[in-house]
């Protein structure tokens, strides 16, 4: 008898367990100021209406393809959503490891009843990727570093005579590539059609060889606006919402460079294969978290615009602030009169030889 109380508590332990474990679900994203303004938007108000879940963070969003890769190889798959710039989500969607999502069943319509693929357009990229956001990748400068002329052109960036000291760059090749080219004389509607030539890869890794030595190179988006705050850089490329916070909710002597602004999107993909209970808890998240009123909270707390058309006249102040959020969208007008429009197709197909040979070049 005693026994068999012993297995019986046992296996309601281990029930208990497993029901414990299937209510955190594993969220990916990119940590900072951006992961916060997903916690306030839509983590704790979706875990306020469903008591027992736990949400747990993750801020792999870079290492995402590599990292979903080696889950589905192994068979263990321990991410439940991750957030991913698209032309990661069409990687992953091209080998299978993103489900492909059918929009209208999936995500919630605009209040006025508007289909979730109106209402989303032509920011539906891909077929797996759900998305939240329009950001922009673009510099800050020290204020106090640059003299009594800011840098008002990206290839100030290059000029190392006009602007001395240390710059930061991300350390991949999208958008320096693309910046390198534009500001060796490329024009922007041909910058793709050289860069998938040999020779135009050399001559954008010329250009940014004429800066290399000055550049520290980042792989979080939070080090530019620390590198600005410590003074250790002059200006380097980050994600407009780091630089918003820097500027103003840290009040650090930063400035933003807003030409050749490189536009991104950030959404959502779900990992295939999935069990069927953490399936249904994602899309159930999901639905909430990108429905009309939830993109339009997340740009109360980050510079970044919501990727529905009917969350755009709801955006309104600062959470904290109190100042209106539009002017410092990077899609304002007074900030987007030269803009880069990110490619990405052309990065999902040349991506992974584009790496190669930028950590080659790195390495010499």
């Amino acid at each position: 008898m005693k026994v068999t109380n012993l297995l019986l508590a046992t296996s309601a332990l281990a029930i208990a367990a497993s029901a414990a474990a299937a209510e955190d679900m594993t969220i990916v994203s990119w940590g900072g100021a951006y992961l916060n303004s997903q916690q306030k938007a839509y983590h704790d108000p979706y875990m306020a209406m469903n008591p027992g879940l736990n949400i747990i963070n993750d801020d792999a969003s870079a290492e995402a393809v590599a990292k979903l890769r080696a889950m589905n190889e192994a068979g263990n798959l321990t991410w439940d959503l991750v957030d991913v710039v698209p032309s990661d989500a069409m990687r992953l969607c091209d080998e299978g490891l993103a489900m492909p999502i059918d929009f209208d069943k999936v995500l919630a319509p605009a209040p006025d009843g508007t289909p979730a693929t109106e209402d989303f357009g032509a920011l539906l990229v891909s077929e797996c990727f759900i998305p939240q956001i329009v950001y922009s990748t673009t510099f800050g400068y020290r204020t106090d570093m640059v003299g009594d002329t800011p840098p008002t052109s990206v290839c100030d960036v290059f000029d190392l005579a006009k602007y001395p000291g240390k710059r930061s760059l991300q350390k991949r090749p999208i958008d320096n590539m693309e910046w390198a080219l534009y500001c060796d004389g490329v024009a922007k509607d041909e910058i793709y059609n050289v860069l998938g030539t040999d020779e135009g890869v050399a001559r954008a890794f010329a250009k940014l060889g004429t800066i290399k030595d000055s550049v520290v190179w980042w792989n979080a988006g939070a080090e530019t606006p620390q590198l600005l705050a410590d003074g250790e850089v002059v200006m380097g490329s980050t994600f407009n919402g780091r630089l918003f916070s820097a500027i103003a909710e840290q009040n650090q002597p930063i400035g933003m460079l807003w030409d050749m602004q490189s536009f991104d999107l950030d959404g959502w993909v779900i990992p295939t294969g999935l069990p069927e209970d953490r399936l249904a808890r994602v899309l159930d998240y999901v639905r909430f978290a990108t429905d009309t009123q939830r993109l339009a909270d997340q740009s109360k707390y980050i510079s970044y615009g919501p990727a529905r058309a009917s969350s755009a006249p709801l955006v309104s102040t600062h959470a904290e602030l109190g100042i209106e959020m539009a002017p410092h969208m990077p899609t304002d007008p007074k900030n987007a009169s030269n803009t880069h429009i990110y490619d990405y197709e052309w990065w999902a197909d040349n991506r992974d030889d584009l790496d190669a040979k930028f950590q080659a070049w790195l390495a010499q």
